[in-house]
């Protein structure tokens, strides 16, 4: 007979000890090959691990979520995604690595036969059992359970000595210590009592950049590190009524026109914004929004200087997010976090683009109310409302690795606030770190170009007067960890994240 053994852990003080004789009712264990293993709970918590480095590696993890819903695994977090070397077989292609998290009823035996199935859907593997494949998933967590058979062991062997396993855990967790789920996690640990303390001692965080290992985030053709330099977003205006420049760039050519300098002044990548978000502007229809947008990106798909840049479509309407995206669209800028459109974050999570999730209360008729602008701290509470939208978007299957965070400075916010925000980046980082380490890790976009509170501060009530001091803000908010920057005058911000980019790296090789 095959020998086995499965020990639920400690926890509160219970200790539960399975061998093969079982109360009724709680389990019944065979040790042939279809075994199963029932446990009292009607669903158990469980971690998976995804690996690829075989064909188009972000197709094989998309597909490889729908297929695992499709199962019967309801993933309710994702870790971010990893770009690592090879470890043990070396002479194969770069991995992307995950691991998300999920509840299930399907038995351990039966949830390993499923992943198997999955692997062998989407493209055999060479045989060797560490070498290329194009997708390959393992159980790392079942419940509170250890599991031993023949063909499964989980929590696998060696796991604690892989970052590419470890890094995409740890990010699954919030930094709170106190949280249930640390707790239940850490006593499978064999070398420590603290998951955090064992990643610290594999290297923490300092791995991530070295020893081919980076977290990339997936936008158009690219895997991009955004930790890398700052990324500077053009913005361009197809309105008549926003604030800066509304009326400016209605026709399609000087829509191009402008786009085109832009890219060529430095631009990173265009934000295209067909309805005006100002405060106390009026909404616009789906069709009127998509006939100003529409003939404009693909008037700018066709120009060479727009050949490897991102475009951005800002909106809060799904419909126009998706016929964005259809004519070559590579984010989706939402300024309402999913708020004002309740099929948005459905419809972006199977469009597989990046999604920036912004801050904002009510709309923009409503958002500066004196309802709106009361907070009792606002990086703290900006970075707790952001969470609950980030969760809403990751529950509705957008992945970790495709969200953008964005404070929303000028948007429910008075002078003060946006101020605090531009010197409080990272206290809103740490903020959403403590639910949730993957979010933390997110890009995070800011947008503080010729804002209202700019002319507040400097006296300069003409909102194209505000260039100066708008590089001022943008400087201040990379040097506090923006990743990308959104603004009108791209020549002159282009300077700044220069010089920002270069302070940051000149800093970080002092400390190293």
């Amino acid at each position: 007979m095959t020998s086995f053994r499965i020990k639920a852990l400690r926890r509160s003080g219970l200790i539960f000890f399975f061998q093969s004789c079982f109360a009724p009712g709680v389990c019944s264990i065979h040790s042939s090959p279809d075994c199963v293993v029932e446990v009292h709970s009607p669903e158990q918590e469980v971690i998976i691990a995804l690996g690829s480095n075989v064909g188009n590696r972000l197709n094989n993890f998309d597909e490889a979520l729908h297929l695992m819903k499709q199962s019967g695994i309801k993933i309710t977090r994702h870790a971010c995604l990893y770009e690592t070397a090879p470890a043990y077989v070396t002479d194969q292609p770069q991995f992307l690595n995950s691991a998300v998290k999920g509840v299930t009823k399907i038995k351990p035996h039966e949830l390993w036969k499923a992943l198997k199935k999955i692997e062998k859907e989407l493209g055999p593997a060479n045989g060797i059992r560490i070498g290329p494949k194009p997708i390959d998933l393992d159980i790392l967590f079942y419940g509170k359970f250890k599991i031993h058979f023949e063909i499964l062991d989980v929590p696998p062997e060696r796991i604690w000595e892989r970052p590419f396993v470890v890094a995409p855990l740890i990010d699954l967790l919030g930094s709170d210590i106190d949280d249930d789920t640390v707790a239940s996690w850490h006593s499978f640990s064999k070398h420590s009592s603290d998951l955090f303390e064992l990643w610290e001692k594999l290297g923490g965080e300092s791995l991530v950049g070295r020893n081919g290992m980076k977290r990339v985030l997936p936008v158009g053709n690219h895997l991009q590190d955004w930790s890398l330099k700052t990324s500077l977003m053009g913005i361009l205006n197809l309105t008549p009524d926003s604030f800066s420049d509304g009326g400016k760039y209605i026709s399609v050519e000087a829509a191009v026109s402008q786009a085109r300098l832009m890219l060529s002044e430095g631009a990173d990548m265009i934000d295209f914004g067909a309805q005006s978000t100002r405060p106390n502007a009026s909404k616009i229809s789906v069709e009127e929004e998509l006939d100003r947008l529409i003939p404009v990106i693909e008037g700018v798909t066709k120009i060479p200087e727009a050949k490897g840049k991102l475009l951005s479509v800002d909106t809060f309407y799904s419909e126009v997010a998706s016929e964005a995206v259809k004519k070559g669209v590579h984010l989706a800028n939402d300024v309402s976090g999913g708020r004002l459109d309740s099929n948005m974050h459905s419809v972006v999570a199977a469009l597989r683009v990046p999604y920036v999730a912004m801050h904002m209360r009510g709309d923009p008729s409503s958002m500066q109310n004196p309802e709106n602008l009361q907070y009792n701290d606002v990086c703290k509470d900006v970075a707790s409302e952001l969470y609950e939208r980030l969760k809403e978007a990751e529950l509705a299957g957008i992945p970790a690795w495709r969200l953008i965070i964005d404070p929303g400075i000028g948007f429910s916010k008075n002078t003060e606030h946006n101020l605090d925000i531009l010197t409080g980046l990272t206290t809103i980082r740490a903020e959403i770190a403590r639910r949730s380490l993957a979010f933390s890790h997110a890009p995070l976009l800011i947008g503080p170009s010729r804002k209202r509170f700019i002319g507040d501060v400097c006296a300069r009530p003409a909102a194209d007067e505000r260039d100066p001091a708008t590089v001022a803000a943008v400087t201040t908010g990379v040097l506090n960890g923006a990743n990308v920057v959104r603004v009108h005058n791209v020549q002159y911000n282009a300077d700044a994240l220069r010089l920002s980019d270069a302070l940051l790296e000149r800093k970080q090789r002092q400390n190293s």
